[in-house]
C-alpha cells in the first residue's frame, strides 16, 4: 500500500474515533442533562399539586380535577395521590404514550428512564397525603433523539470536508515523492530528469535536492565521456582543415560500401584534384591555398546537403584530393552533379591562377557491391585522368556496367508501385545475438526484398535508391510496418525495423504509423522500431516521437552509430532500447587499435546510462572476439546468420 494511502486511511482511522468519542460524549451530556430536567419537571409538578391541593384535601372531586388538569399537559407517565395514614390510593392518572418517532434500538441504548418527585398535602399540621409525580422521557428521549441526529449529521460533514481536504493536502504535500519516483524511473530508462521545482518541506526538499544533484553528476559524466568520445573520433577520421572524412575514413566506408549485403546499391565514386596545387600555393600564398581548399570543402558539404543521403561521403584524401562516394546515384544525376560542382569550383578561382584552366578536374566511376575497392579507385584515376587530358571537358565518367541494368526510372516507377499496391513484399530476417553466446537470440532484423514482373525477389540494396528517389520512403516504411504486425501475430518473437527520415521527416506519414502502433498494443513489447543515426531530426522531435512510441508500448532503438557522435548526449531523454554501432567501426577491429579505442569510448559513455550495445556487420571471429572481450551486449552480420525468409 502506497504511503499516500496509508496516511490517508490514518486521517480517516483519527476522525472515526475522534468524532465518535465527541458524538457519544455529546450524547451522554445530554442525556444528563435531561435526566436532570425530568427530575426538576416532576418534582416541580408534584410540589405545585401539594401547594393546590392543600386547602382542598377533604375534597376528593376537586383533588382529582386538578391531577387531571396538569395530568393531560401529557408530560408525565404517572401523577397519583396517596393517604398517608392508610396509604390508599385517592386518585392515579396513569399515561399508555409510547416515542413512535424514536427508534427502539435508541431507546435501549439511551435507557432513559422516568424520573419522579413527591410532596406532601398537609392538614393544618397533620400530614394527610403525599402526591407522587413520574416524569414521563418520550419528549425527551425524540429531543435527544433529533440532538443525535444533527450532530450526527454534522460531524460526518465535518468528517467528510477533512478527509477531502486531508487527502487533497497529502497528495499536494507529497506530489515531489511521485516526481521522485518517476525521477528514479526515469534513470532506469536512461533519462536524466531534473526537478525544476523543489518543495518547500525541508524533509522533502533535502531529498529532491540530492536526486537531482544525483542526476546533474550523471549527466555531467555522461557528456565528459561523450565529449572524449567526440574528439577521438574527431582525431581519428576527420581532417581538421575542412571538417570532412579523411582518407582513412573513406577507406573504411569504400570498403563497407563494396560489401554484399542487402542495404548496399549501386552508385557512383567522384575523385575531384585541384590543379597544379603546389604552383598554386607559390602565386598566392598558403594562407589563400588553405582557404580555397576549405571551400572547396564547403561546396562539397553543401551538395551533400542538397543532393546527397546519409550514406554519402564526402572526403579529403590529401593535399587538393578529395572523393564523394555517392551510393544509389544513377548516371544521368551523376553529370548533373559533376557539372554543378564544376561551376561551383569555378567561383572559387583564385587570382593567380590560369584563366584558361579549370580549378580542379573530376573523375567519375561506377562501382556495385562485390567488387575489390582497389578496382573501384583505379577506374575513378583512369577516369580523374582522361578528364585531365581532355582539355574542353574538366570531368569524365566511365562506366565499365550499367547502374542499373535495361531499367530507367519509368520502369522501376511502375513495377514497384505495383508491388506495393499488390502487396508483392517479402520480408527476410537476420539474426541478432549476444556476442557472449551467439545462441543466446536478442532479436530478428527484419529486411525486405521485392518481387519484380519475372517473379524474383530483388535485394532491398537495388530498390530502396529509387524508392527514395521516387519519394515513396514512407510509403514503404508503413507496408513493411504492416507485414512485420502481421507477422508478429503468426510468429510473436522479438523484431526490429528500421524506419526511413521520410516517415520522420512528413507528419501524416507519421502520424499514421502511430495510429498503427497504438492499434496493435499486443505486439510493442516484441517490437524495436530503428532510427538511423543520420536520419534523426531535431531533439525536441525526437523526444516527442520517442514518448509517442513508448506510449503506444513499443521501443525504440538506434542504428549505424557513430558518426554524429556529439549526439550521445541527447540520448539520455530518450529512452533508447539499444544502440547498434556501425559497421565502419567494427570492420577488422581485431587488427586496428584506433578502432577498439572509439568502441571503448562509446562503451564507457553508454555503460554509464546502462544502454546496451550492438555491433553491425560483424563479419569474423576476431571482430567479434574483440566485440565481447570490450563488453558489447549483442552482435549482427554475416558471421552470426545471413538475412533468410522466415524458417518459423
Amino acid at each position: 500500500m502506497s504511503l499516500l494511502k496509508q496516511l490517508f486511511l490514518a486521517i480517516c482511522l483519527f476522525l472515526v474515533v475522534a468524532f465518535t468519542g465527541s458524538f457519544i460524549a455529546g450524547v451522554e451530556s445530554s442525556r444528563e442533562q435531561l435526566l436532570s430536567q425530568l427530575r426538576s419537571h416532576a418534582q416541580d409538578a408534584a410540589t405545585a399539586l401539594g401547594l393546590s391541593m392543600t386547602p382542598h384535601i377533604d375534597d376528593p372531586a376537586m383533588i382529582e380535577l386538578m391531577v387531571s388538569s396538569i395530568f393531560d399537559s401529557g408530560y408525565f407517565a404517572t401523577i397519583r395521590v396517596v393517604s398517608i395514614p392508610d396509604e390508599k390510593v385517592i386518585v392515579e392518572r396513569r399515561t399508555t404514550t409510547t416515542t413512535e418517532n424514536v427508534p427502539a434500538w435508541f431507546v435501549d441504548i439511551v435507557d432513559l428512564e422516568p424520573q419522579g418527585g413527591d410532596a406532601l398535602i398537609m392538614r393544618g399540621w397533620e400530614q394527610a397525603a403525599r402526591v407522587e409525580v413520574l416524569s414521563h422521557p418520550q419528549f425527551a428521549l425524540a429531543k435527544l433523539w433529533d440532538s443525535a441526529i444533527g450532530s450526527l449529521l454534522w460531524l460526518l460533514l465535518c468528517g467528510i470536508v477533512s478527509a477531502i481536504l486531508g487527502g487533497w493536502l497529502l497528495r499536494t504535500q507529497l506530489r515531489p515523492l511521485d516526481n521522485m519516483v518517476q525521477q528514479a524511473q526515469a534513470i532506469s530508462r536512461r533519462e536524466f530528469l531534473s526537478l525544476p521545482k523543489v518543495p518547500r518541506t525541508p524533509e522533502l526538499k533535502r531529498v529532491v535536492m540530492a536526486m537531482n544533484q544525483m542526476v546533474d553528476k550523471l549527466k555531467n559524466l555522461f557528456a565528459e565521456e561523450a565529449a572524449r568520445s567526440e574528439k577521438l573520433r574527431e582525431e581519428a577520421y576527420q581532417d581538421s582543415l575542412t571538417g570532412l572524412a579523411n582518407r582513412r575514413l573513406f577507406d573504411i566506408r569504400l570498403a563497407d560500401q563494396l560489401a554484399v549485403t542487402e542495404q548496399n546499391a549501386e552508385g557512383y565514386l567522384i575523385f575531384l584534384r585541384v590543379n597544379d596545387l603546389g604552383g598554386l600555393n607559390q602565386r598566392i600564398g598558403g594562407q589563400k591555398t588553405d582557404a580555397l581548399i576549405s571551400a572547396i570543402g564547403d561546396l562539397l558539404k553543401r551538395l551533400l546537403d542538397e543532393h546527397g543521403t546519409p550514406d554519402w561521403l564526402a572526403s579529403r584524401s590529401r593535399g587538393g584530393e578529395f572523393t564523394l562516394l555517392a551510393p544509389g546515384l544513377a548516371g544521368d544525376d551523376a553529370d548533373r552533379l559533376a557539372q554543378e560542382l564544376v561551376e561551383g569550383l569555378e567561383s572559387l578561382r583564385q587570382t593567380g591562377a590560369s584563366d584558361c584552366t579549370p580549378v580542379a578536374h573530376l573523375g567519375i566511376a561506377a562501382f556495385k557491391p562485390g567488387e575489390e575497392p582497389g578496382s573501384v579507385i583505379s577506374r575513378a584515376d583512369q577516369a580523374l585522368a582522361q578528364a585531365q587530358s581532355n582539355a574542353g571537358k574538366p570531368w569524365e565518367r566511365l562506366d565499365d556496367f550499367n547502374a542499373m541494368p535495361g531499367q530507367g526510372l519509368h520502369d522501376w516507377r511502375a513495377w514497384i508501385d505495383d508491388a506495393l499496391k499488390q502487396s508483392k513484399l517479402q520480408l527476410y530476417f537476420q539474426p541478432v545475438t549476444q556476442c557472449a553466446d551467439r545462441n543466446q537470440p536478442l532479436h530478428q532484423k527484419v529486411l525486405a526484398r521485392l518481387i519484380d514482373p519475372q517473379g524474383e525477389a530483388v535485394a532491398a540494396g537495388r530498390f530502396l535508391p529509387w524508392i527514395e528517389r521516387l519519394g515513396w520512403a514512407a510509403r514503404f516504411d508503413l507496408a513493411m510496418l504492416e507485414h512485420s504486425l502481421a507477422h508478429l501475430t503468426q510468429n510473436p518473437q522479438p523484431l526490429a525495423l528500421s524506419l526511413s527520415a521520410a516517415t520522420l521527416r512528413e507528419p501524416a506519414s507519421l502520424a499514421k504509423m502511430l495510429a498503427i502502433l497504438r492499434e496493435h498494443p499486443e505486439q510493442g513489447p516484441l517490437m524495436t522500431l530503428e532510427l538511423d543515426e543520420r536520419y534523426l531530426p531535431p531533439p525536441a522531435e525526437l523526444e516527442k516521437l520517442s514518448q509517442a512510441v513508448r506510449e503506444a508500448g513499443f521501443h525504440l532503438g538506434l542504428q549505424h552509430f557513430g558518426g554524429r557522435f556529439s549526439l550521445i548526449g541527447n540520448l539520455t531523454h530518450l529512452g533508447l532500447a539499444y544502440l547498434k554501432i556501425d559497421g565502419t567501426y567494427i570492420r577488422a577491429i581485431d587488427q586496428e587499435g584506433d578502432k577498439r579505442m572509439f568502441i571503448e569510448a562509446i562503451f564507457r559513455a553508454t555503460n554509464s546510462i546502462d544502454l546496451p550495445l550492438i555491433g553491425e556487420m560483424v563479419e569474423t571471429e576476431g571482430e567479434l572476439a574483440v566485440l565481447n572481450e570490450l563488453g558489447i551486449h549483442g552482435a549482427m552480420g554475416r558471421l552470426i546468420g545471413p538475412p533468410a525468409p522466415w524458417q518459423g
